[in-house]
């Protein structure tokens, strides 16, 4: 690999995150929102690292290759010859030209967001445990997160939620072969590799088709005791409106308005 495209490598690199970091919010996909600043940070030092590099005059060869002596050979015009087992004259492996696939793909080519794939195959985020509930607003119906919604059926013992009319946000992921599905939300606690996913069971509506956002009101499915351990997570579904997919789509925030 000649060394004007070794120093091209970090400067994609570095252009394609400054790119998605500055201009774009596709970084979310990758990263929670509060590491942005090291993204910009990280771009900018591999940009500078490319430049320098570009400017600084190239060293003198190490005298194994200049006589013979190492991998490489002269050809009798001043030029080094590769040695015929997959290096260039300068000892990095051809290979390495693979690496510009995905420095240009990060520049020009934004993978697919986390979905109903994803969610299928992903662990479930434990749900912390809550030592006392406040009493919740009148209003109705009641927008709760997919994670309050399941703290208030499994530890509530004061049964708060019995009967009241929520309203719940996230997309759909199909629960298996018997046709039911889940309300979803994957949660980065740092970046993708470590995303984990809340899901609420739906029932009476038949499943939308996966990845759709929705916003659905219902009231919690009776399975279980309520207020304990046993209790599923799950709602008899009265209503469900799509929405836009937020912004930031791996958090579970409170419900997003939906569309008229």
């Amino acid at each position: 690999m000649k060394r004007a495209v070794q120093n091209l490598l970090p400067a994609l690199v570095g252009a394609g995150l400054l790119h998605t970091a500055l201009f774009t919010d596709l970084y979310l996909r990758y990263v929670k929102a509060g590491l942005r600043p090291l993204l910009i940070a990280s771009g900018a030092v591999l940009l500078l690292l490319a430049l320098t590099a570009a400017v600084t005059p190239a060293g003198r060869r190490p005298a194994g290759h200049a006589d013979g002596q190492g991998h490489g050979h002269a050809d009798g015009h001043g030029h080094d010859q590769a040695d015929g087992h997959g290096h260039d004259p300068t000892g990095t492996p051809r290979v390495a030209w693979l690496l510009l696939l995905p420095a240009l793909g990060l520049l020009c080519y934004a993978p697919p967001a986390l979905g109903a794939y994803t969610a299928a195959r992903a662990n479930d985020k434990p749900v912390a445990v809550q030592r006392g509930f406040g009493p919740l607003p009148a209003t109705s119906p009641l927008p709760l997160t997919l994670t309050e919604f399941t703290k208030r059926v499994r530890q509530d013992r004061g049964l708060a939620i019995e009967g009241r009319t929520v309203r719940l946000t996230g997309f759909v992921t199909p629960a298996g072969r018997d046709g039911g599905w889940y309300l979803t939300r994957i949660v980065f606690s740092c970046c993708a590799a470590d995303s984990q996913t809340v899901r609420v069971r739906m029932y009476g509506t038949p499943a939308p088709p996966a990845d759709t956002w929705l916003a659905v009101t219902g009231t919690w499915h009776p399975r279980g005791t309520l207020g304990t351990a046993t209790a599923q997570a799950a709602l008899d579904v009265r209503d469900a409106r799509p929405i836009a997919p937020p912004v930031n789509a791996y958090t579970d925030d409170l419900p997003l308005t939906p569309s008229s």
